[in-house]
């Protein structure tokens, strides 16, 4: 099966998205969390599964939590990524907040939720606008450096800012859109052509695709450094997004 490292793990290039386990806006819990905590399991133990994407806001933190449930005491092949820096006023309402004392205390709770010491890779979920790049990476990069992060990622960011970012720390992943409906992202070829792996997230746009499969295989076909994170909530989905890896 075609891998890729991502933090200094290997694992399979198809990894798992978690922001559709939650209730409808992205809020409070799923309908049924037995079900949840059942398809992360299937995923890991049946599929193989080994690269498992979250965040904080997703509920916000119900899904950190779901994966404790589920999924603790991790194996030491699993990567765990999570992200931190997006506030929740309600559902469907996402707000960057990129203080580095938010970012901090953001952190150390997102260890209590999973139940580890510390965090395979950690992403800024979205850059604040109100606060320098500079703080906001240095704080991440702080707490790598007490060993409480194991790699900093950036999410949703141009590649003016994944330059910027280097400049303080190594970025381990860079996590932005990308999918049939929303093809372009300047950051693909800077991630390609720099080493940096590549984590497309809603690659297939939020089920509004007709063909998941090829939308994936497209994706794959890019580069040995793309790794798509599907996300699903519905079991049959689950294999068979997974039923073909490449």
């Amino acid at each position: 099966m075609n891998t890729i490292t991502i933090a200094g793990k290997k694992v399979p290039r198809l990894g798992l998205g978690t922001m559709r386990l939650t209730g409808p806006g992205t809020w409070g819990c799923p309908a049924d969390p037995a079900d949840a905590i059942t398809l992360l399991r299937t995923a890991v133990d049946d599929l193989g599964v080994l690269h498992i994407d979250t965040a904080d806001a997703y509920g916000p933190h119900t899904v950190e939590e779901l994966i404790r449930r589920a999924l603790h005491p991790y194996s030491e092949r699993l990567l765990l990524a999570t992200k931190v820096g997006m506030v929740r006023p309600a559902p469907n309402v996402w707000k960057p907040l990129g203080r580095p004392e938010y970012l901090r205390a953001a952190v150390e709770a997102s260890l209590r939720r999973l139940g580890i010491e510390r965090i395979d890779l950690c992403y800024l979920h979205r850059v604040d606008p109100a606060v320098p790049l500079a703080d906001q990476v240095g704080e991440l990069e702080d707490l790598r450096t007490e060993g409480k992060i194991g790699a900093v990622g950036l999410s949703k960011v141009t590649t003016d800012q994944i330059r910027e970012a280097r400049t303080l720390v190594t970025v381990a992943a860079v996590q932005n859109c990308l999918n049939f409906a929303e093809p372009d992202d300047p950051a693909l070829e800077y991630c390609l052509s720099n080493g940096i792996p590549y984590v497309p997230y809603r690659p297939l746009n939020a089920g509004r695709l007709s063909d998941p499969a090829a939308a994936l295989r497209w994706l794959l076909e890019l580069g040995p450094l793309v790794a798509p994170i599907p996300g699903t909530s519905d079991p049959a989905h689950l294999r068979a997004l997974f039923a073909r890896r490449s």
